[in-house]
């Protein structure tokens, strides 16, 4: 029979449709939802605000990501293990056990496994079980050292000899951590273990009581140790005194030249220092046996007497020099040892002595040992079912909340709670930067966040009382940047409340709001008259500079005890000033002109209105096209998501999530500063500018009047007479000739 499709609702924020998680059914049908209805398809397991343990049971594959198909395995799952799936929408942080629908099999098993746990723990009157109820493994399983995981420490027995044995083998393979996270060793590893210590032992049977492999018996290991630490620089003495032999003329470079020494002297000499060890053993002499006890490298004098300690007595007797032929026996007699030892079986337990790996074979350790694996074994059905048990009352915690930030970003949008990629709130220059999320690499994540349109600064965080680091982005979606820049400080506060040092590191910068794009173009213009300013007034400057510095050197070498002249006003720096006043005064005046031309008079206000909206339209235009098109997208996917929508943040959206310093209502401010400044030369520029624009505008408005004057008199004199006539008089020469002299004026 086919499926009934499910009816869903859906709810539009962000520029696009998402699906609302009203009821449990909504959650037991999530295989029905088209994934490309789905918001994100897949998400990381880390650097999430979620519970990192419920995050591990959904990663079923352990890729460290949560894709759709363990989404929707888990609700199928959770909702058929409840007798009332809607009961997830509560996000209760326990579980009642009259919850678990106890009607089928899985269930069954289920509420009996809650119910002995909860015995185990001391409440076995209690009807809530909670996830710090299922994560004490401790206290489930305090009446015994086992947990049905397979893995034994040494605190499974009171036999020392047991302990050891287990420590033996954490020794030669390491330790597994057990369900307690106690360190502890599993069925594999102890048969590898005593596999290796036969093969060892085996091994050795074939060296002991073989003349021609251990020539010294058990001392043999040792002299073999001291044998190879010197042999390649006893070779190289006899083969420099062979080579001595074949031609005389190497001898003095054989033995170094003198200026290597003079080299050595010229500074603090140790025995052990490089430049001596790599000297020859002795005096090369052409057949010269080696001396063992007088003339020897002092670098070597404790490896040659250990040698003819541990090797040359046993082998050859006492001697005071040795040849070359003596040597060569001795070689001969460790190279059935090399050979023996190069077919080495069971290496790995060589560490504990043969002595010890026989007395754990003839013991019979390892059936001990396999006994309590099996012991532990048994409880496996009881552990398995408890972690079962675990990963219900988890997903009846989380999993709703995370369906709201993985199906849908119902938690995002809502603005009621904060979304699991939202690591805390950033306050810097005045404002508080709700979206903030944890990067793990600036650089790298900025190149494909900087697609979202959003102004970004990264920070890095320091909590100076632990020694804590993190890095994190914040999205600024209100106000200016006037006052962001690289290096400036502020401070987060993580989700747990705990506050940070903030530095801004890096910024990318994007529109913030429609307000600080309409006055871009005058600060803008601002900017740039002062740099105009100060670029001139430094060209001036220097000028003069140089011009003072010649005067002086010249009235120095005329009068060389003269004193200084006194300073002097800088008239270059206030003649660019002044220059650049007058570009823009001239540029102000013309446009003036202009605009007092206008007729009727009355649109003059309206002409400064549409100026003023002129030069700022294509600014907002542009930033309002930006801002339409914030995606919260690349900021994730850049953070190992794998967004499946536009999720925008418009302009009023974008308000919310930056929230700007506002005085509480019902203050009162007093804005007289009794520490401010008297800004004497600013009063006079404004009164100087005041004084310019009303010289241009008078110079315009008599510009403009001969126009009215004959306006005016065409007005007067059209009383009783013809338009013919009135034209006849203001064409007489005197009139023409008066309106002529004021044009000119």
């Amino acid at each position: 029979m086919p499926q009934p499709q499910h009816h869903w609702h859906f709810f539009r924020a962000g520029g696009f449709d998402q699906v609302r998680i009203k009821s449990g059914a909504d959650i037991a049908n999530l295989d029905q939802l088209d994934p490309k209805l789905w918001v994100a398809l897949a998400c990381p397991t880390q650097g999430l605000e979620f519970d990192a343990k419920t995050l591990a049971i959904l990663d079923t594959d352990k890729d460290g990501r949560i894709r759709v198909p363990e989404i929707v395995a888990a609700a199928k799952w959770t909702c058929a293990n409840l007798k009332n799936p809607d009961s997830l929408m509560k996000s209760a942080p326990g579980l009642p056990l009259a919850e678990i629908n106890s009607e089928t099999e899985e269930g069954h098993r289920l509420y009996c496994s809650a119910k002995q746990l909860l015995a185990n723990l001391g409440k076995k009157d209690a009807d809530v079980i909670t996830p710090e109820d299922t994560a004490d493994t401790v206290k489930i399983f305090a009446q015994t050292n086992f947990n049905g995981d397979g893995i034994i420490h040494g605190e499974v027995s009171d036999d020392p000899a047991i302990r050891q044995a287990i420590a033996d083998v954490v020794t030669c393979f390491g330790s597994e951590a057990d369900r307690s996270g106690k360190p502890g060793i599993n069925q594999p590893r102890i048969d590898q273990f005593f596999k290796d210590a036969q093969a060892y032992s085996d091994w050795w049977t074939k060296a002991e009581g073989d003349k021609s492999i251990l020539p010294l018996g058990e001392n043999t290991l040792s002299a073999v140790a001291v044998f190879r630490a010197v042999r390649h620089k006893v070779d190289d003495y006899f083969a420099r005194c062979r080579l001595a032999a074949f031609d005389a003329r190497a001898l003095v470079a054989l033995n170094r030249e003198e200026k290597e020494y003079l080299a050595l002297v010229a500074k603090d000499l140790s025995i052990t220092a490089a430049e001596v060890a790599s000297f020859p053993l002795a005096r090369v002499e052409a057949g010269k046996p080696l001396p063992l006890k007088d003339a020897i490298n002092p670098a070597w004098a404790a490896g040659v007497d250990a040698l003819n300690t541990n090797v040359l007595k046993p082998l050859l007797g006492d001697k005071t020099a040795l040849t070359e032929a003596e040597w060569n026996v001795v070689t001969n007699t460790f190279s059935t040892f090399a050979t023996w030892e190069a077919d080495k079986t069971g290496a790995t337990v060589e560490k504990l002595g043969v002595k010890r790996v026989r007395e754990l074979l003839s013991t019979n350790m390892k059936a001990a040992l396999d006994s309590l694996v099996l012991s532990d074994k048994a409880l496996e059905p009881e552990a398995n079912a408890i972690a079962a048990v675990d990963k219900l009352v988890r997903f009846h915690r989380d999993l709703y909340r995370l369906l709201n930030n993985f199906v849908s970003f119902h938690d995002f949008y809502s603005r009621k709670h904060k979304a699991v990629f939202q690591s805390g709130v950033l306050y810097l220059d005045q404002r508080s930067c709700d979206l903030c999320m944890r990067v793990d690499d600036a650089a790298k994540h900025a190149a494909l966040a900087g697609l979202s349109g959003t102004y970004l600064a990264y920070c890095d965080c320091v909590r100076k009382a632990t020694g804590e680091t993190r890095q994190i982005v914040a999205a600024f979606t209100a106000g200016d940047a006037d006052n962001l820049m690289v290096g400036r400080n502020g401070v987060f506060y993580d989700r747990k409340g705990q506050d940070w040092d903030a530095t801004i590191v890096k910024i990318i910068d994007n529109p913030m709001s429609v307000q600080q794009a309409f006055w871009a173009p005058y600060k803008k213009l601002v900017r740039f008259i002062e740099e105009q300013a100060a670029k001139r007034a430094a060209a001036a400057d220097a000028d003069v500079q140089g011009q003072l510095q010649s005067s002086a050197t010249a009235v120095t070498t005329a009068v060389p005890a003269q004193a200084a002249p006194p300073a002097k006003l800088d008239v270059g720096v206030l003649a660019a000033i002044a220059m650049v006043l007058t570009t823009v005064m001239g540029a102000a005046g013309a446009i003036f002109a202009s605009i007092f031309k206008i007729e009727p008079q009355g649109l003059i206000p309206l002409v400064f209105m549409a100026m003023v909206v002129g030069i700022s339209l294509p600014s907002v235009f542009i930033a309002a096209l930006k801002l339409r098109r914030r995606n919260l997208g690349p900021l994730l996917d850049a953070n190992g998501w794998a967004i499946n929508a536009k999720a925008k943040i418009n302009i009023p959206f974008g308000q919310s999530l930056t929230q700007v310093a506002v005085l509480p209502p019902g203050s009162t401010r007093n804005l007289v500063d009794p520490f401010a400044e008297e800004h004497k030369g600013r009063k006079w520029t404004v009164a100087i500018a005041v004084l310019l624009l009303a010289g241009i505008a008078c110079g315009v408005w008599f510009y403009k009047a001969p126009v009215d004057v004959e306006k005016m008199l065409r007005q007067q004199l059209r009383v009783g007479m013809t338009s013919v006539e009135v034209d006849k008089i203001l064409t007489d020469d005197k009139i023409e000739h008066n309106f002529v002299d004021k044009e000119n004026a």
